[in-house]
């Protein structure tokens, strides 16, 4: 009856024009949304197969175009007409080689240009001075697969070796290879993880099928639809891609996609409760999740766009190319996810379907309900500054562990975890050859102060030996001592004329220690320092250039980016909430718990995991992850609270915003921590590191800050919080002043 008097109210009686309107647009508008998800998804879920065709793992390529490293790494084709990526590949025995087996050796290396993807300046082999090894130089074409053409050629050489004489492929292609292979589980291993983890913890929480497949396949989308974007910007030369940047980008699009589908789920499941018309509790739901999701998405957006700010092209990038991703999380959260469940209606949860009991609502979520969220509400009115003080105190202890980590950088050959052929070379290269083989000092200077800029190289314990590029040497290179160039080949010879670019030519200089060592640094930023007075126009780059300038704008990018998303996101804080002091306190709550993951993270990584170090960017990008999704559980509890503390006042807002939010908040951040734990899967140090922080931190943001520390600290304040709106001034509502009796919950209905 009470349905009928309200359709009749308002004009819409049965053979009504506008009725029908409006029942065909119901079931029109859900089918466009699905269809148009549906388009998309098919157009960009192929792409998932060809992000590495827009893709780079060369460091080089995302350092500043200030960077020396990277103006040398541009100029060696020039020098050496090709950009091809050198292998070292090493022979080793335990007893001394014959000429035999050296010949043979020489033999097999000379055949190794029949390889597709193997340049043609294949050098001869050259025996150790102990007899027990022999290396050799072979370039690797860069717009090759670096990884078959190491595996090919190390298969070839492996059946070629003679009797107990092992083969190694080392040098930067090399490690290329072992980045590249460490990468290639994201499409498979690391997606599917993450949505299985993802599809467990939904059954649990929900104990239904259909609604977590519907959430499952609102994140799915979004990550098509999202993917299919970035891989035309990263075609078009907008966006830079690398692996790294790939799998941080399916992680927060499957993990933020959840999120804020739990959030409307939850809101769609309490508006069916009020309400028969899954119509209306479909835009009720949506125009009450709305406002919280778009400002956490905004917050993530923001903190990510900050590393705009960054140096270091591998960051820049990455900030527009997360963006994205959340911005599609949001929009299929907002717009697929509501047609679904429209479509499916109270079905969607079965068979614990939503029953229509506006009373039981009304009479829920205060000081007197039941459950684990009303027994801790409790607890916080009762307790709230024990509470806060002693969760603060715990917290803080942790951040002390945060002075133990060690974030200087860490050497190439140990950014691959597990079983590593490269690593394994470059140890036995380092036994019987100078370390640096393969991975020499490269120094770009004036032609008319080659012997200058070779004898500051020379005046270094760490340089065993230079060359200078020449065209008219056998090798390719002819050394230089403190007497000049030294002639190529039998006595008599003419010394070989270096090649010349615009003035300039190219000095190689062989590090004794290996290049990826701090030893190998500080030779480096000593030749710099040298050079600086002796012949300020050179450049100096190469491998440990490379690592030494990365590291340096990684450092002044987290000292930099940092400050900026702490204000950039205390203001939008402060516009959603219309207050100063509770974005100030929420802002401070989650910085803390960033401090005691990464104290936390510290003391596992020195002492459990035994990690070589991190590098500078870990602490920063585990700051933009945790402060931008620590502060979305913070937004979702705090735009609750406020909503109701505008009916009830702020100390029962409080009480009733935790106990509403708290299981959907939860729930997400198991979630969020689940999705960032599969990055573990990938045996790249990098993302275990960063995996290992966000997903302890999001749960420690979720168990203690957001469940007891920013409750008890608000409640123990009071409406004060809300300083200096209009809401913290005098209130009618008793809880606001003390803790006295709290409203009747049966005093208004809620819908």
């Amino acid at each position: 009856m009470a349905r009928r008097e309200k359709t009749s109210a308002t004009g819409t009686i049965p053979g009504n024009p506008r009725r029908r309107f409006g029942k065909g647009l119901r079931v029109l508008l859900p089918a466009l949304v699905i269809i148009a998800w549906l388009v998309g998804g098919a157009i960009g879920g192929p792409y998932f197969g060809r992000v590495g065709e827009v893709s780079s793992n060369d460091q080089t390529t995302y350092l500043p175009s200030s960077s020396d490293a990277t103006q040398v790494q541009k100029l060696l084709g020039e020098f050496r007409d090709s950009d091809e990526i050198p292998a070292v590949v090493v022979f080793s025995s335990g007893a001394a080689l014959d000429e035999t087996d050296i010949a043979a050796v020489s033999r097999e290396v000379s055949r190794l240009p029949g390889i597709p993807g193997v340049g043609a300046g294949v050098s001869p082999g050259i025996p150790s001075k102990d007899g027990r090894a022999v290396q050799a130089f072979v370039p690797v074409q860069a717009n090759a697969d670096i990884g078959s053409v190491v595996d090919a050629i190390g298969a070839s050489l492996r059946d070629a070796a003679p009797a107990g004489v092992s083969v190694h492929v080392t040098g930067p292609a090399g490690f290329t290879a072992d980045l590249i292979e460490g990468f290639s589980g994201i499409d498979g291993i690391l997606l599917g993880a993450a949505l299985l983890a993802v599809f467990i913890i939904l059954v649990c929480v929900y104990r239904s099928l259909l609604l977590p497949l519907a959430v499952l396949a609102t994140s799915l989308f979004a990550l098509c639809v999202a993917l299919l974007s970035v891989w035309w910007l990263a075609k078009a030369g907008v966006l830079m891609l690398s692996g790294q940047t790939q799998g941080i980008l399916f992680i927060l699009v499957i993990g933020a996609a959840t999120d804020y589908s739990l959030l409307y789920v939850s809101r769609y499941r309490e508006e069916l409760r009020v309400s028969t018309d899954k119509w209306a509790a479909s835009m009720q739901a949506i125009k009450k999740s709305a406002e919280p999701i778009a400002a956490s998405g905004g917050t993530v957006i923001a903190g990510l766009l900050c590393l705009l700010f960054s140096d270091l092209k591998s960051n820049s990038s990455l900030g527009p190319v997360a963006s994205i991703g959340i911005v599609f999380a949001m929009l299929s959260a907002l717009t697929l996810l509501p047609a679904l469940l429209f479509v499916f209606g109270r079905n969607a949860f079965w068979p614990r379907r939503p029953k229509f009991e506006p009373e039981a609502v009304a009479a829920e979520h205060g000081v007197h309900s039941t459950g684990l969220w009303a027994r801790l509400a409790r607890q916080i009115r009762g307790r709230p500054r024990l509470i806060w003080t002693v969760t603060t105190a715990v917290l803080l202890l942790g951040v002390l562990g945060a002075t133990q980590l060690n974030a200087s950088g860490v050497p190439q050959s140990d950014l691959v975890l597990g079983a590593s052929e490269a690593r394994d070379g470059q140890k036995i290269l380092g036994e019987h050859f100078p370390g640096g083989t393969g991975s020499p000092v490269l120094v770009v200077a004036p032609e008319t102060q080659l012997q200058e800029t070779a004898n500051v190289l020379l005046a270094h314990d760490g340089i065993k030996s230079v060359s200078v590029v020449t065209a008219d040497s056998p090798s390719g290179s002819a050394a230089v001592t403190t007497q000049g160039i030294q002639p190529a080949g039998p006595p008599g010879n003419g010394a070989p004329r270096p090649t010349v670019v615009r003035g300039d030519v190219l000095l190689q200089g062989t590090l004794g220690a290996a290049a990826d060592t701090e030893a190998a640094a500080a030779v480096v930023r000593g030749i710099r320092t040298g050079l600086d007075g002796t012949v300020p126009q050179a450049l100096v780059g190469g491998v440990t250039a490379t690592a030494i300038d990365t590291n340096d704008a990684s450092i002044h990018d987290r000292n930099l980016i940092i400050p900026v998303v702490l204000v950039v996101i205390l203001l939008i804080l402060m516009l959603l909430l219309r207050s100063v002091l509770a974005p100030v306190l929420l802002v401070l709550t989650t910085v803390l718990s960033f401090g005691t993951a990464l104290g936390v993270a510290a003391f596992f990584f020195n002492n459990v995991f035994d990690f070589p170090g991190a590098d500078p960017a870990v602490p920063l990008y585990g700051f933009i992850f945790l402060v931008a999704l620590g502060i979305d559980y913070n937004i979702f509890l705090m735009t609750r609270v406020r909503e109701e503390s505008l009916r009830d006042g702020t100390r029962q807002g409080i009480i009733r915003g935790l106990v509403i939010t708290g299981g959907v908040i939860t729930s997400a951040g198991l979630v969020l921590a689940a999705t960032f734990s599969a990055l573990g899967v990938i045996p790249i140090l990098f993302l275990v590191q960063i995996a290992f922080i966000v997903a302890f931190g999001v749960l420690l943001d979720t168990l203690v800050v957001r469940s007891l520390l920013v409750p008890a600290l608000t409640y123990d304040i009071g409406r004060a919080i809300w300083w200096p709106s209009a809401l913290s001034r005098k209130s009618k509502f008793r809880t606001d002043i003390d803790d006295g009796a709290m409203p009747d919950p049966h005093a208004r209905h809620r819908g």
